[in-house]
C-alpha cells in the first residue's frame, strides 16, 4: 500500500453562506464583521451596532443579492473554490489539496485539525487574495498562527502574496485574450479590485500598491499603452474615504466622455462571487447601460487550467 501523503495545500478564500437566504447570510456577516481586521471598532462598542442595526438590515438585502447569483451547487464562490482545488490536486497528487473559508464553511481551523488528524506535517496555506492586505491576507495568518500554536508537530507555510507572479499574471493576460477573441474588444479596459478604508493605506497597508503592481504587469503583458486602461476600487462600506479612485464612478466618467465599450476585469478575486456577479456583472452594467455605454464583465479565473498551474506552482515552490 503507497503511504498517505505527508504534504497538503489548503487553498483558501474569503467565504460565502450556506444558503441564499437571510438566516444563513447573518450567520456569514457575524462571523465576518467580527473579525478585528475587517472592523477595527473595539468590540465593546461595534458588537452591539453589528447585531442589533447591522445585521438585521444588512441579512435580507444581501440574501436577496446572493439569490441572483447563486449556482445550481451552491454560491459561485464555493463552486468555483472547489473546482479550483480539485483542479490544482490532479497536477500534483503526490499532495492533498483541500478548499477552505476564512469565514464559514468549511472552516480553516476544522480542515488544519482535519489534517493533522490524518497525520499530514507540513500544510501549505494559500490564500486565494493575489494581492497582500491586513484584512484579508493577514486575517488567515492570524488564524493559522494561533492553530500552530497549538500544533507544534505540523510546519504550515503561508504564501502571502502573488501579485506579480508571472505565471499568475500570464493566466489573467491569457483569459483576457481568449475573452477579447471571443467577444471583441472594448475602448477601455477597467481592472475593478475590491477596496479598503483609505486609513488602512495611510497606516502602511501594502495593498494599493500590490493591486497597482498587478494591474502594470498584466498590461505590460497585454501590449497596452497607458492611454488603453484604468484601475479603480469597489465595493465601497460605509462613510469613511475608501481608496480612490471608486469603479463605479470612474466608469461613469468614461461613458460621460464618449467611451461606447468599457470591458471591466477583476483580478483581486480568484474566483467569482457576489461583488464580481452582482455588483460588476450585472449592476456596473446596468448602471453604465442607463448613460449609453455598453459593459463586457470578462470573468474571474476561476478553474482555468493555466490558473491551477500558477497556483499549484506557487504551493510547491513555498516548500523549497
Amino acid at each position: 500500500m503507497l503511504d498517505a501523503p505527508d504534504t497538503a495545500v489548503l487553498a483558501v478564500n474569503l467565504g460565502t453562506p450556506d444558503t441564499p437566504t437571510a438566516p444563513a447570510v447573518r450567520r456569514y456577516l457575524a462571523e465576518f464583521l467580527s473579525d478585528p481586521r475587517v472592523v477595527s471598532i473595539p468590540a465593546l462598542l461595534w458588537q452591539p451596532l453589528l447585531r442589533g442595526l447591522i445585521l438585521p438590515l444588512r441579512s435580507g438585502r444581501s440574501a436577496a443579492k446572493y439569490a441572483q447569483v447563486w449556482l445550481p451547487d451552491g454560491s459561485p464562490l464555493m463552486v468555483h473554490t472547489r473546482q479550483l482545488a480539485q483542479a490544482m490536486q490532479t497536477l500534483v497528487p503526490e499532495m492533498i489539496v483541500r478548499p477552505a473559508m476564512r469565514y464559514g464553511q468549511p472552516a480553516l481551523a476544522a480542515e488544519l485539525d482535519r489534517l493533522a488528524a490524518e497525520g499530514v506535517r507540513r500544510i501549505v496555506v494559500l490564500p486565494l487574495y493575489p494581492q497582500y492586505s491586513t484584512t484579508t491576507t493577514a486575517s488567515v495568518e492570524d488564524r493559522v498562527r494561533d492553530w500552530q500554536m497549538r500544533h507544534p508537530q505540523v510546519t504550515v507555510t503561508l504564501v502571502r502574496d502573488y501579485a506579480t507572479d508571472p505565471d499568475w499574471v500570464s493566466a489573467v493576460a491569457d483569459s483576457i485574450r481568449r475573452y477579447w477573441q471571443q467577444h471583441g474588444r472594448g475602448d477601455r479596459l477597467v481592472f475593478s479590485f475590491h477596496g479598503i478604508p483609505q486609513r488602512l493605506a495611510d497606516a502602511g497597508d501594502p495593498y494599493p500598491q500590490r493591486c497597482e503592481a498587478s494591474a502594470q504587469a498584466i498590461a505590460a503583458a497585454l501590449g497596452l499603452g497607458q492611454q488603453d486602461w484604468q484601475l479603480g476600487y469597489q465595493s465601497r462600506f460605509g462613510r469613511e474615504r475608501w481608496l480612490q479612485p471608486y469603479a463605479e464612478p470612474s466608469l461613469w466618467a468614461l461613458a460621460e466622455a464618449g467611451v461606447k465599450r468599457i470591458d471591466v476585469v477583476c483580478p483581486g478575486f480568484a474566483t467569482d462571487c457576489l461583488e464580481t456577479l452582482e455588483e460588476v456583472a450585472l449592476g456596473f452594467t446596468e448602471t453604465l447601460a442607463e448613460r449609453g455605454a455598453s459593459m463586457h464583465y470578462i470573468p474571474c479565473l476561476n478553474a482555468d487550467p493555466e490558473h491551477a498551474r500558477a497556483l499549484a506552482r506557487l504551493a510547491v515552490a513555498s516548500l523549497t
